[in-house]
C-alpha cells in the first residue's frame, strides 16, 4: 500500500482560496473599522449625539437682515401632494422634512427622508459679494410666497435686495409625482455678485437605517451619480470615499430602498462627493448608515445664477426611475456589463410578469422564477447533468485504471482520458456548460437584495423577503454571521450539500493527484459559504439558490435513474476498445505527443536517480 504524503501545497492553495473569498466578501460588507469623529450639541438639559451637517469649516453667520439682502420671514410651511410631504424652512429656503406618505419602516414607522428634528439635510448655496464678504443662505431669511401654476403647487422664497433684485429658491409640485422642480435664480444683482469666484452649493444629508438588518441595508447605500457624456458611477462602501468628476448632470444619495436624487438640466461644472460610512465607524450605534456631502461648483451667465433643477424624494423603484427618462434607472444596482443585461432584459421583465401581471404572491413568484431559469438554461445544462451521471457509471473502470497505473501517474491520466472521452464524459464538456450559467447565478445576486416589489413582502415565516429570515436571536454576535440565525440559507446549505455530493463526490477518486485541489474540502466549503455569509443576505435570494438546488437534484435522479442506462454506457465503451483506432484530430495529437514526452522525461529522471 502506497503511503500518502501530507500535500502542503494544496493545503496552502486552499488556504488562499479562503482568504480571497473572505476578503471579497468583507468587501461586500464594507466592514471597514475607523475612528468615527462625532460632534455633540450639549444643553442643560438634553444632549443630542446626531452627527452634525456642515457645509464648511467657518463660523456660521448671524442671520442676515440688512447690508445687501432685506430681512424675511421665519416660518416653516407644508408644501404636498398625495405622495409626498415636504416642510421647508424659510431661513435657508431649506427642506427639513421629507416624508413618504405610502411607506413605513420595518418598525411600522413613517419614512422619513429628511426630519427636523435630526438636522439631517442642509443645503447651502455659498457666495461672494463684491465687498469681499461670503454669504451662506442656509443663514438667510427668505420671504415665501405660495401660487398655482395649472394643477401644480408653487413656493417661492426670495431674499430681497429691491424690488426688481433678489435671489429666489422655487419648488413646483405637481400632483402624484416624488419628482419636484428646483430653480435656483437670481435677479438684477450682476452688480452684488463676485463672478470671478465661482458659487458653491453645498447639499448634505445622513441616511437612516429603515430595515431590520444593518449590513444589509448598508451594503447598498451608496452615492451614483452620472457626469460627462452620461457615463455613471459610484461613490463605494469605504469608511471614506470620495470622487471628483466634471459635468455633472445628477446626483443620488441612495438609501438602499429610497433615494434623494438632485438633477440639473444644465451640469454643473464640477462636483466632489463625499460618502463616510457611519455604520463601519461605530457599530454600537443603530440608526445611521452614511452621511453625504456633494460640493457642487455652479457658475454665472451673465453675472446672475440660472439653474433649472428636479428634486426626487421616493422609492428606488426601477420602475418608477425609469419612467422619468433621465437615466435614473442606473440608480438601481442591476451589475454591470452582462449581469446588468440579463437582469434588466430578462429577470427583471419575468419577474415583474409574475408578480404585476399575472398577480401571484412574490414567494411563489421566486419559485416559478427559478423553475423558469431551469428551463431556460436546460439546454447548456443538460450536457453537463449527462457528464456527471456517466462519471458515476465509470467509477469502477476508473478505479481499476488507478490501481493498474498507480506508479505512473502520466500512463494513468492518459488512460483515464482515453476511457472518459470513448464514454463520452469529458470532465471538461461537463465543466463548461456550468460556467456558462454562472453570468446568470451573478446577476440574481445583483437583482433580489436591490429588488423593490420585494420590500416587506412575506412568504412562510420569513417577513420580508428583501431581508433576512430571522427564525432565532443570538444572544452575542458572531464574525461574518451575525446575531441571528437565518433558516433559508440553511437549507440551502444542505440543498448545495447534497448536490456536491451527487456531483463533486461522485468524481472524486480515492487517491488525491498531486497538484490537484482538494475536492472534499471544497464539498464542504461552498455550503458553509451559504450557510456564512447569506444568513445577513435577502432571503427571497437564499430561497432562489435553495428552491434551485432542489430542482438540479431532481433533474440528476431523473437522468440517473431514467434518462441514462449504465448497461448501454459500458457496452459504447466496450465497443470503443474493439474498433479500429480513429485518425486524432491536430489537437488530441498534439495533446498526446506532449504527453507521451512528458511520460518519456519522467522515465528517464527516475533512471537517472537508480
Amino acid at each position: 500500500m502506497e503511503q500518502k504524503s501530507i500535500d502542503w501545497k494544496s493545503i496552502v492553495g486552499m488556504g488562499l482560496i479562503f482568504i480571497i473569498l473572505m476578503y471579497w466578501f468583507s468587501q461586500n460588507q464594507a466592514d471597514v473599522e475607523a475612528n468615527p469623529e462625532t460632534t455633540t450639541e450639549t444643553s442643560a438639559a438634553t444632549q443630542d449625539t446626531t452627527p452634525q451637517l456642515t457645509s464648511n469649516n467657518e463660523p456660521a453667520a448671524a442671520p442676515i437682515s440688512n447690508g445687501v439682502f432685506q430681512a424675511g420671514s421665519n416660518e416653516v410651511i407644508t408644501f404636498e401632494n398625495d405622495l409626498i410631504q415636504f416642510k421647508i424652512d424659510s431661513k435657508g429656503a431649506l427642506i427639513q422634512e421629507a416624508l413618504l406618505k405610502s411607506y413605513k419602516t420595518y418598525d411600522s414607522l413613517p419614512v422619513y427622508l429628511a426630519k427636523p428634528n435630526e438636522k439631517d439635510h442642509q443645503l447651502d448655496l455659498v457666495f461672494v459679494t463684491n465687498d469681499g464678504r461670503k454669504m451662506h443662505t442656509k443663514d438667510m431669511s427668505f420671504t415665501p410666497s405660495q401660487s398655482m401654476n395649472g394643477e401644480n403647487k408653487v413656493l417661492s422664497f426670495k431674499a430681497n435686495v429691491g424690488p426688481s433684485q433678489f435671489l429666489e429658491f422655487r419648488y413646483e409640485l405637481q400632483p402624484k409625482n416624488y419628482m419636484m422642480d428646483f430653480t435656483i435664480r437670481s435677479q438684477g444683482l450682476s452688480q452684488t455678485f463676485n463672478t470671478a469666484d465661482a458659487p458653491q452649493l453645498n447639499w448634505e444629508m445622513l441616511a437612516y437605517k429603515r430595515s431590520k438588518g444593518m449590513d444589509n441595508e448598508n451594503r447598498y447605500t451608496e452615492i451614483k451619480f452620472e457626469y460627462g457624456d452620461g457615463s455613471d458611477d459610484y461613490t463605494g462602501q469605504g469608511a471614506e470615499a470620495d470622487e471628483e468628476e466634471d459635468k455633472v448632470s445628477y446626483i443620488a444619495y441612495k438609501q438602499h430602498f429610497f433615494t434623494s436624487i438632485l438633477l440639473t438640466d444644465t451640469p454643473f461644472k464640477k462636483a466632489k462627493l463625499i460618502s463616510e460610512n457611519i455604520a463601519s465607524q461605530d457599530d454600537e450605534q443603530d440608526t445611521y448608515t452614511k452621511k453625504f456631502n456633494s460640493q457642487i461648483e455652479l457658475e454665472y451667465t451673465g453675472g446672475e445664477l440660472a439653474y433649472n433643477m428636479d428634486w426626487y424624494f421616493g422609492p428606488t423603484d426601477y420602475d418608477i426611475l425609469d419612467g422619468y427618462e433621465r437615466n435614473l434607472d442606473e440608480v438601481v444596482d442591476l451589475g454591470w456589463g452582462i449581469f446588468g443585461w440579463i437582469n434588466e432584459f430578462v429577470i427583471r421583465p419575468l419577474f415583474s410578469l409574475l408578480t404585476k401581471n399575472a398577480g401571484i404572491p412574490y414567494g411563489i413568484a421566486i419559485i416559478l422564477l427559478t423553475i423558469c431559469v431551469r428551463i431556460i438554461l436546460s439546454p447548456v445544462l443538460y450536457k453537463s447533468y449527462m457528464t456527471q451521471a456517466k462519471m458515476k457509471i465509470l467509477r469502477p473502470e476508473l478505479n481499476r485504471i488507478a490501481e493498474k497505473y498507480k506508479d505512473n501517474a502520466m500512463k494513468k491520466q492518459q488512460e483515464t482520458m482515453r476511457i472518459q472521452s470513448e464514454a463520452g464524459a469529458s470532465p471538461l464538456s461537463g465543466c463548461l456548460p456550468g460556467l456558462l450559467q454562472m453570468p446568470v447565478f451573478f446577476a440574481l445576486f445583483k437583482f433580489f437584495p436591490t429588488a423593490f416589489d420585494l420590500r416587506q413582502k412575506s412568504f412562510l415565516w420569513a417577513d420580508d423577503l428583501s431581508s433576512y429570515d430571522e427564525i432565532f436571536k443570538l444572544p452575542f454576535n458572531i464574525p461574518f454571521y451575525g446575531d441571528h440565525v437565518s433558516l433559508f440559507p440553511i437549507l440551502a446549505s444542505i440543498a448545495i450539500f447534497f448536490y456536491m455530493q451527487m456531483t463533486t463526490g461522485q468524481t472524486m477518486q480515492n487517491t488525491q493527484q498531486p497538484g490537484m485541489p482538494n475536492m472534499k474540502f471544497i464539498m464542504y466549503l461552498s455550503p458553509l459559504f451559504m450557510l456564512v455569509f447569506f444568513n445577513n443576505y435577502a432571503s427571497g435570494l437564499s430561497l432562489y439558490y435553495f428552491v434551485s438546488n432542489l430542482i438540479t437534484i431532481g433533474i440528476m435522479l431523473v437522468i440517473k435513474n431514467f434518462v441514462i442506462k449504465e448497461e448501454k454506457v459500458l457496452a459504447k465503451i466496450e465497443k470503443a476498445k474493439a474498433a479500429p483506432k480513429k485518425k486524432k484530430g491536430r489537437f488530441a495529437s498534439k495533446m498526446s505527443e506532449i504527453m507521451e514526452q512528458a511520460q518519456a522525461q519522467q522515465e528517464e529522471q527516475k533512471k537517472g536517480k537508480k
